[in-house]
């Protein structure tokens, strides 16, 4: 796809870290970025920064979904790039001995359904409600592209930590769905990747102490650092601009594999 003034996107998420560098990065290419998030306060500061849309957005809530693809699509038309990046962690084991008491604690389902929820079934509900839109209009020339997904999964969700379950699980998800959606949109030009990211620095990171993060960066074989939200913003407009990129999963991690904790 070629990016530019004529191509709209939506990235969820889009008010702080993954999310705000790839609306930075499609917006530098010249496209029209509609940024969906709950942050009412940086969302609309980075949409302006960008020329772009913002949009008030619980994934996991169908009718505020449809609200804001009404008002994006009102603002910049119907979207050919979707880039899921809204997403949540949870650290629970799932059962533990709690040392303070001697007693013994299952992993409560709350939690669990939450990060769920927002990771995963978020992330879908995001796709179909994009994908049918899309088939409405026009493919483009010269593959018949009509448009692209872009998730965000996490190298959890294949190297899980102690702790992690429920992130873990969520995002081996997104990464198992990747395919099947791309086999499922196949007919209709619609292309489907994911992105798996490792130690990045976002707000996650935010509030370990520096020394913390330094000893995390150090376990990143090359680079030995954390990576940069724009780093992420990068693989994600490849993607964009790579036809021949469909149905793949891509790990973005410095060569990581995370240990058991």
């Amino acid at each position: 796809m070629k990016l530019d003034k004529t191509i709209s996107a939506i990235v969820t998420g889009g008010a702080s870290g993954l999310g705000a560098a790839t609306a930075r990065a499609l917006a530098e290419k010249g496209v029209r970025v509609a940024i969906f998030d709950l942050d009412e306060t940086n969302g609309p500061k980075i949409a302006a920064e960008i020329g772009g849309h913002y949009a008030k957005c619980d994934v996991t809530n169908e009718s505020s979904i449809d609200a804001a693809l009404e008002s994006a699509r009102k603002a910049h038309g119907q979207e050919r790039i979707l880039v899921n990046c809204a997403g949540i962690a949870a650290g629970k084991r799932t059962a533990r001995r709690v040392k303070e008491t001697g007693g013994i604690e299952a992993h409560d389902i709350a939690s669990f359904r939450k990060v769920v929820e927002v990771n995963l079934i978020g992330t879908f509900a995001m796709i179909t409600k994009f994908a049918a839109g899309l088939m409405s209009v026009e493919a483009l020339q010269p593959d018949g592209e009509r448009g692209v997904v872009i998730s965000t999964a996490s190298v959890a969700a294949e190297d899980g930590q102690i702790g992690q379950v429920a992130y873990a699980a969520s995002k081996g998800g997104v990464q198992s769905m990747t395919l099947p959606i791309a086999r499922d949109l196949s007919r209709d030009g619609i292309r489907v990747a994911t992105i798996l990211p490792g130690l990045f620095r976002t707000p996650m990171f935010d509030g370990l102490p520096e020394e913390t993060a330094q000893a995390l960066a150090a376990q990143v074989p090359f680079p030995s650092r954390l990576g940069h939200p724009a780093e992420y913003g990068q693989l994600a407009v490849h993607i964009c601009e790579n036809t021949m990129l469909n149905g793949v999963s891509i790990r973005l991690d410095g060569a990581i594999r995370l240990a058991p904790k």
